[in-house]
């Protein structure tokens, strides 16, 4: 007999940490006795990119339904469009396939990016499958990857989406990988305060270190009219009742041993709201969510 999906969701975290600890063993045999001993940051990382590499796909095909229509400015109010493509470059065509942003464009910061599971989404095929020619191209993505662990598999994936090839802004690749953290960037040199078109978060931000100060930095990099692309998972909210935010609060002791530093229950929709003053703010919980959900989403787009 098939569980109710309410107990599907309150199970689904135990799950998949029990499907991280299945990768510990290759990892400590993998691994120096030095690094088990004395770098535990170093074999947490390796441990969660071998779990991460293994669930990846499943967590893309979830995703996808939901980032792309975001990336395309077709998601408002947390309502997101039941399909994929769009011909509508506004005019009058339904409601749900209406532009309410516009699409990702101009330079742009992608923040972990990690092994590249999002990389192609930033090409014609996914991001504006009918643009017209007035609509801007992304002309430079810069991705802040501090583990350069990972970057092998990123780089894959630049090159599978042709994204390593000159960009028409200059003779660097399109997209160029950055293995700074957010509270390095400054010192990089690449990205200047107030550059970049637009910033793009999925499923990221619940693992930065210090996120109420590096959402604020990452706010003064954007340009006036720039834009925050957002799809993240955050704490439970207050509509799910006291005993879904203590059972989150619950899981949270464990979860982030086991997610490499992934925590639940992060006030993101709070940080992001207050990080600077913004035009305009559209970032709303999903809105077919239940009320069961352990790691409830927001979505939407944030303009400076």
């Amino acid at each position: 007999m098939a569980l109710p999906e309410w107990a599907l969701s309150l199970l689904h975290p135990w799950q998949f940490m029990l499907i991280s600890l299945s990768f510990l063993p290759a990892t400590l045999r993998a691994e120096s006795l030095s690094t088990i001993l004395f770098h535990p940051s170093r074999l947490r990382a390796a441990w969660f990119g071998r779990f991460w590499a293994f669930v990846a796909p499943n967590v893309r095909t979830h995703a996808e339904p939901h980032v792309v229509p975001l990336l395309q400015g077709r998601v408002s109010a947390g309502v997101v469009p039941r399909h994929q493509d769009s011909s509508v470059q506004g005019g009058d065509d339904s409601d749900e396939d209406r532009l309410h942003h516009p699409p990702v464009s101009g330079t742009v910061l992608e923040i972990g990016p990690g092994s590249g599971m999002w990389v192609s989404l930033f090409t014609p095929r996914f991001l504006n499958p009918n643009a017209s020619k007035d609509t801007p191209p992304i002309t430079k993505i810069y991705g802040i990857e501090p583990n350069v662990g990972v970057h092998p598999l990123l780089r894959a994936q630049i090159a599978a989406a042709g994204l390593d090839t000159p960009s028409p802004a200059n003779n660097n690749s399109t997209y160029e990988i950055l293995p700074v953290g957010i509270e390095s960037l400054a010192s990089s040199g690449r990205v200047a305060p107030q550059s970049v078109d637009c910033i793009v978060t999925v499923l990221c931000l619940c693992s930065i270190p210090q996120p109420r100060e590096n959402i604020a930095q990452l706010y003064g990099y954007l340009k006036p009219g720039g834009r925050w692309y957002v799809y993240e998972h955050v704490k439970c909210f207050r509509e799910q009742g006291w005993g879904m935010r203590a059972y989150q609060a619950f899981l949270n002791l464990f979860w982030p041993q086991f997610i490499g530093g992934c925590e639940m229950c992060r006030d993101t929709n709070t940080y992001l709201k207050e990080a600077g003053p913004w035009s305009n703010v559209d970032v709303h919980r999903m809105d077919d969510e239940l009320w069961c959900y352990t790691m409830p989403h927001i979505i939407g787009v944030l303009t400076k």
